[in-house]
């Protein structure tokens, strides 16, 4: 059984894998101030509730975009199954099946990305995350990462309007039934919603562009059900691509 534990700005997704499968997959906030100790008993409470056997986990690998939470998750990891986890980083990139110019500036959770995006469809890719960020990763047929583009992800921008006036809400991110907001709700989701649709067509279209050739766009993280409807370039709604690809990487280490 793999552990797969994807450490985000906003939460922390942990999956687990049995013979290859996510037999269970959980998600809870991110609190970078947390001790090992509590996110002990939150991770022990959680698999408990779910009849998970700690001894049956043998491989347990880590992805972290928050720096200060690696070394209290991977204490947690130890007293819970008495093991060091593998943790995706710079020092292990040159022995993946993709090509990083910058492997000390990107996530890695978009390297997770990109690695389940070639391992599946194998030529152009372009991976779009909505998460605490929009981020956009460009892979070449060839595995070769090109780079990446960021935005601000659509409940941060929502969330930056609201504390930076002084009478707009924090509403919720939803499809508004109209571009034309009749009330302070839809007027903020007609410029984020249906704004970040535009945002997201124009910068696919000159991406691929870049590519050349065909590429597919798949699209994950936490807000792309969402954009499902409105957005026609997905060629793929993928929610756990970044399992996926935190698992591909645990199995190549864990045989080596």
């Amino acid at each position: 059984m793999l552990l797969a534990i994807d450490i985000g700005n906003t939460n922390i997704v942990c999956g687990l894998s049995e013979n290859n499968h996510w037999t269970e997959e959980c998600r809870i906030h991110t609190v970078a101030n947390k001790t090992s100790d509590e996110y002990e008993v939150i991770y022990r409470t959680l698999f408990a509730s779910r009849n998970v056997d700690l001894r049956q986990v043998d491989r347990i690998v880590v992805s972290s975009v928050v720096p200060s939470l690696i070394l209290p998750i991977c204490e947690m990891i130890k007293k819970l199954f008495g093991k060091e986890p593998l943790v995706v980083g710079s020092e292990i990139y040159p022995k993946l099946n993709i090509g990083i110019k910058n492997p000390y500036e990107i996530g890695t959770d978009l390297v997770a990305n990109a690695v389940a995006a070639h391992n599946k469809y194998k030529g152009n890719c372009i991976v779009v995350d909505f998460g605490t960020a929009l981020t956009f990763t460009a892979l070449k047929a060839d595995g070769n990462l090109l780079g990446v583009s960021i935005a601000p992800g659509l409940k941060t921008a929502m969330a930056s309007l609201s504390q930076n006036t002084a009478k707009l809400p924090n509403v919720d991110i939803a499809i508004p039934p109209s571009c034309i907001g009749k009330n302070t709700t839809h007027a903020l989701q007609a410029g984020i919603v249906m704004g970040y649709k535009g945002l997201v067509e124009y910068l696919l279209q000159e991406i691929k562009s870049e590519l050349e050739g065909n590429t597919t766009v798949i699209a994950t993280g936490g807000i792309s059900k969402l954009m499902l409807p409105i957005v026609e370039s997905f060629d793929y709604h993928e929610p756990s691509l970044t399992l996926d690809g935190l698992k591909i990487i645990g199995n190549l280490f864990y045989k080596q």
